[in-house]
């Protein structure tokens, strides 16, 4: 089948069932935790085929380039599940798994991709170019000023809060500017540094492409599952919403990076590793959040920048130790645990809110 393994014809296969018997349990109306359970698995699944014929396509490119087309469209379960759960007015849940996706990005899958990159490379320390942790780093930045802002006025009453709907509208413009003014030298400039890539991509375009496409469909409807189990295994499990969103929905939406970014590491692509984790951080937080910010202004419930005032520490924080730890371009094994235990220090937080 164009290239596939065995093995992977047959993991496919699996996830094509998967998703089929999540299906049934969604419109059979079983138990909401058997359906949430069978969504999550089948929403992994396809961020793994999603992955999978990524980078595929990506061989015909530089590790820029494929770093950003897979964070791009890994991103796509996370969009589909933030548009679904606006449209049931989980407006919480909305805005914290796009938080908790740049968290879980920037700490723990991060983390454990500078851990088993360290421990793969001969002296125990993983080396990677600097530019794009310090762009990203900059990116973070400049979000964080806007949730500041847009958060104190919120928490202090200022009169600015009264119209923090059209504040965070017009950020968010400003943002995806930013983003497209970063982005596009960037995917230039590290195209042109990169070496000519002279093998042949395993899979055939075509086949990448399908399952592309199979992927990125299959994760509109399995998000409108996952997202109608949703409150009922909040309300069954008896958890926050904020964790539900900080930790649940943003591991389940992001399942690509996590599965793409440990393997890269994995196997001493640091430079491809770290392009994955964080290209997707930038795009979550100076494109995916202020583009869903701007779409929510065609539903009831709008999306803002107003967030909670220890999510906005916690995400000031975030952009700092980023910088901290990946500004030279290289980490040691020690510095991903730090990143792990930030993350789950914060989850724990979540967990009581």
């Amino acid at each position: 089948m164009g290239g596939l393994t065995r093995t992977e014809r047959l993991v496919i296969g699996v996830i094509a069932i998967a998703t089929v018997v999540a299906g049934i349990a969604h419109y059979a109306d079983w138990a909401p935790l058997l359906a949430f359970a069978l969504a999550t698995l089948a929403l992994a699944g396809l961020a793994h085929v999603v992955s999978l014929a990524t980078e595929q396509v990506g061989e015909r490119f530089g590790p820029a380039a494929t770093g950003l087309l897979q964070s791009t469209l890994g991103n796509l379960p996370e969009l589909f599940v933030v548009i679904f759960a606006l449209r049931a007015g989980e407006v919480v849940v909305a805005q914290t798994s796009i938080v908790g996706s740049i968290f879980a990005n920037a700490l723990l899958v991060l983390g454990l991709v500078i851990v088993l990159g360290a421990r793969s490379s001969p002296d125990g320390t993983m080396r990677f170019r600097a530019r794009l942790p310090n762009d990203t780093a900059t990116l973070l930045l400049v979000t964080s000023f806007i949730i500041v802002l847009v958060g104190l006025a919120h928490a202090t009453h200022e009169p600015a809060a009264r119209h923090e709907r059209e504040i965070s509208a017009i950020a968010a413009v400003c943002l995806l500017g930013v983003y497209l003014a970063w982005v596009v030298p960037y995917v230039r400039g590290e195209a042109a540094n990169e070496p000519r890539r002279d093998l042949a991509p395993r899979v055939a375009l075509g086949v990448s492409i399908g399952l592309l496409a199979a992927g990125g469909v299959g994760s509109a409807f399995v998000s409108d599952w996952f997202i109608a189990a949703l409150r009922p295994t909040i309300d069954q499990l008896g958890v926050s919403e904020a964790f539900a969103g900080l930790v649940v929905v943003a591991l389940a939406g992001n399942a690509v990076e996590n599965v793409a970014g440990l393997v890269l590491a994995h196997k001493g692509q640091y430079d491809l590793a770290i392009s994955v984790v964080k290209n997707s951080v930038a795009q979550i937080a100076a494109f995916l959040y202020p583009a869903l910010v701007i779409i929510s202004l065609l539903f009831a419930h709008q999306l803002t920048f107003a967030l909670a005032p220890v999510l906005i520490g916690a995400l000031l924080l975030t952009a700092l130790s980023v910088w901290q730890i990946t500004g030279d371009g290289e980490a040691v094994a020690f510095e991903g645990w730090a990143l792990v235990a930030i993350y789950v220090i914060l989850a724990v937080f979540t967990l009581y809110e």
